[in-house]
């Protein structure tokens, strides 16, 4: 074979080798191309800014999920509006009691009942309101269980045990009323905000550096 007959073949070859390539990088230029035209695009990209397109529309029959904020819905509260009592003695009759009510809850109607059953209602509501101004002390635990139950705070509690109530007693009832109206809030006490109450014929010595609140029946109250 001559060598002009080498180079026209050589020269054939480098041809199909550059118009294979054209070939392929243009395939992938039209795929991209096409690509491109089929995102739809919002608005026409000034010269020298790249274009906003639309996000793809998303398919009905796929599952969506949103991001939204998980709301525990808080125990219903009494409204003090929706109970027209005109006195103390009405509002416990209106309380609706439930049996099953929580154990914390419990503790407060068992402190009333054990310390204050003897008192008028303002008196008993008045030794519920220092339980719960305790478990908004830092100074003391913050539930009514722990508070009724710490050492040498009330003499009814023996080696930190509550005593159970006799539950069938009109007395046991009018306590979780009163519970309840103090932990709702639902009635203003006088030693509303008490923190310390002792009898009336005892004076421990603690009661000479707090100042007295109120004297309810047989018990005054200190802030």
């Amino acid at each position: 074979m001559s060598k002009k007959t080498q180079r026209a073949g050589a020269v054939a070859t480098a041809l199909m080798m550059i118009v294979t390539l054209f070939a392929v990088q243009g395939s992938g230029a039209a795929a991209q191309s096409e690509e491109f035209q089929a995102l739809p695009m919002v608005a026409e990209a000034a010269p020298g800014e790249l274009p906003v397109f639309e996000p793809a529309a998303q398919d009905d029959t796929l599952p969506r999920f949103v991001a939204e904020p998980v709301v525990q819905p808080l125990p219903e509260m009494a409204d003090p509006a929706d109970l027209p009592a005109e006195s103390l003695r009405e509002l416990v009759a209106e309380i609706t009691i439930d049996e099953d009510m929580s154990r914390d809850l419990q503790c407060l109607a068992e402190a009333i009942y054990f310390e204050a059953r003897g008192e008028p209602l303002a008196g008993q509501l008045a030794v519920a309101r220092v339980i719960v101004n305790r478990t908004q002390s830092p100074l003391f635990p913050d539930d009514y269980c722990s508070v009724v139950s710490q050492p040498a705070q009330f003499s009814f509690v023996r080696n930190g045990r509550i005593p159970a109530a006799p539950v069938n007693s009109s007395a046991w009832r009018r306590a979780k009323a009163i519970a309840r109206i103090a932990h709702q809030e639902l009635w203003e006490s006088e030693a509303q905000d008490a923190l310390f109450f002792h009898a009336t014929y005892v004076r421990p010595r603690w009661a000479q550096t707090k100042l007295a609140r109120a004297t309810i029946d047989s018990h005054v109250f200190y802030r």
